[in-house]
This record gives C-alpha cells, structure tokens and sequence, in this order.
C-alpha cells in the first residue's frame, strides 16, 4: 500500500472546509439565503451503541443495543445584517413556542411544527480545496434543543455568537463516490451507490 503522504495527488479533508445550510425556512423568517455563511463552527453527527450485559457462568457476554445519534452544536456569528439572534427567535415561535401572556393562543411546540418552520432539512457540506463537496451530512427531524446568545463584554473585541444544540433521530452522510449510510427512505443502514 502506498503512503498517504508521498501521494501528491492525495489531499486530506480540512476543518475549515465546510458549509452549513438550513433549507427550506418558512417565508416567514427572513434568511437571504439557504447558506448559513456566518456559522463559525459545527459539530459532525456522532453516534453511540448501547450495549447489553449476559451473564453466564462466570463469564459476561455483550451485545449491541440501541443506536442514539449526538447532539450537533453549531456557533453562528451574529451579524447585523442577518440578525442570527432574530431568526433563532424566529424559528422557535414557529416551533410552536407562545410568548407567556398571550392568552388567545394554547398551541404549544412540535416537531411537526420545527420541522415546517424549515428545520427539515440541516446540511452539512464538507469541501475540497477547490470546493467541491467530498462529504454530505443531513440530519433527520431537527428541532433546536437550546440556544446560549453568547456573553457581552467591555474587555473583548471578539464576535458576539449564538450557540446551538440541534436535536435530530438520525443522520445521512453521502460521500464524493455516492456512497449512502442510512437510507432516506427507511432509516435502514445501507452501504453502497445512492439511488
């Protein structure tokens, strides 16, 4: 096998490389675009087994459990032009959230309702250097789980951000060959060409 390194067409992926975009918000909340291009950084999708003890003996035997897929957080820089704080706001009402002291309304959340508000669809894009997309993550039924609006301070001269943790039941990841893990349709682990 040849070494990685001494390939000079062989690039490794970069962590600054990436993109994340929130398709399909509702024409109520006012985004110029799908591109989140103020997201500073965001966690991949990750996965944990459960695992189930056997007892025989004086011998233990495990098995696997249950897949839960991990929170992904995400930290958006809050610009002035597209208000991060606002549509974060935005999305939650839409959610289903009632400001307190409303009395006309008794709805409350849902994911029915985060997911038509335009959380459906949260994708993450890793790119190659000449920006092609080598990795595509998708998380399944989305809502947001918190949000921290960052802190304020006379001593700092960094961005004011806006953290948060993104609930999901299960991610997709296609790669640049069309390879599928988890089909759309099923949820169902498939290793192979899309379709």
């Amino acid at each position: 096998m040849a070494n990685f390194w001494t390939q000079g067409q062989t690039e490794p992926k970069r962590n600054f490389r990436f993109k994340v975009q929130f398709t399909g918000i509702s024409t109520t909340i006012q985004a110029p675009t799908d591109i989140i291009w103020w997201a500073k950084t965001v966690t991949t999708p990750s996965f944990e087994v459960s695992e189930v003890e056997h007892n025989y003996l004086d011998n233990k035997f495990y098995y696997p459990g249950r897949v839960s897929w991990n929170e992904v957080s995400l930290t958006l820089v809050d610009p002035i032009s597209v208000d991060a704080v606002n549509l974060t706001n935005q999305l939650l009402v839409a959610s289903g959230y009632v400001v307190k002291g409303n009395e006309t309304v008794s709805q409350t959340m849902s994911k029915a309702q985060a997911i038509q508000a335009g959380l459906s669809n949260i994708i993450i894009e890793v790119l190659s250097a000449k920006g092609d997309v080598v990795e595509t993550w998708t998380l399944n039924n989305p809502f947001i789980k918190s949000a921290k609006y960052g802190d304020l301070d006379y001593s700092s001269d960094d961005l004011r951000t806006v953290e948060m943790s993104i609930r999901y039941d299960w991610a997709e990841c296609i790669n640049q060959d069309g390879d599928t893990l988890f089909a759309p349709s099923t949820g169902a682990p498939v290793i192979g060409p899309s379709t």
